[in-house]
């Protein structure tokens, strides 16, 4: 489901439950995919919601498929495209492009897609407490007073206001 536009490049596109990849995604979901973050050095963060990997066989033509090695190539949480979506993608050609030049045909599983993701996300952050809410609102608004003056970041007296403006 992702794509990348612009290149001229020819897709071949494999479902979730391709059986040509089936040791691949066994073997990634269920012992590769937890170590991913305290590989980067993010042991305490959630994986990405919303992320694409690239794999590279690295096996020589042939082996088994139970015997493959592959590698991961990429890894891309900035700009994860859902080619059903192409059409709405704004580019020189079509500076004006929008939602409503998805094909008819595909709006129905991009809306299943961007529910599902919708639906995942609520969920994520329900199982977020309120205080963690509250700390990560606060640290996300010294960021941003700090953007614009690093002082404002520092007023207590300021911050506090600003924190209770936005519960009232």
């Amino acid at each position: 489901i992702s794509a990348v536009g612009g290149t001229g490049s020819i897709y071949t596109y494999y479902g979730p439950k391709e059986k040509k990849f089936a040791n691949l995604t066994k073997s990634f979901t269920s012992t590769d995919l937890s170590k991913i973050m305290p590989a980067l050095g993010l042991d305490d963060e959630p994986i990405p919601l919303w992320w694409t990997s690239d794999f590279i066989n690295s096996s020589p033509p042939g082996t088994d498929a139970k015997d493959e090695k592959w590698i991961v190539g990429e890894f891309n949480c900035s700009c994860v495209g859902i080619s059903k979506c192409l059409a709405a993608y704004c580019k020189d050609d079509t500076p004006n492009a929008c939602y409503t030049d998805i094909a008819k045909k595909d709006l129905a599983d991009v809306k299943k897609i961007s529910s599902l993701l919708g639906k995942k996300g609520l969920a994520i952050l329900a199982k977020i407490s309120s205080s963690k809410r509250a700390s990560a609102a606060e640290e996300s608004l010294k960021q941003i007073l700090g953007s614009v003056n690093p002082s404002l970041a520092s007023n207590s007296v300021l911050v506090d206001k600003l924190m209770e403006w936005k519960r009232s």
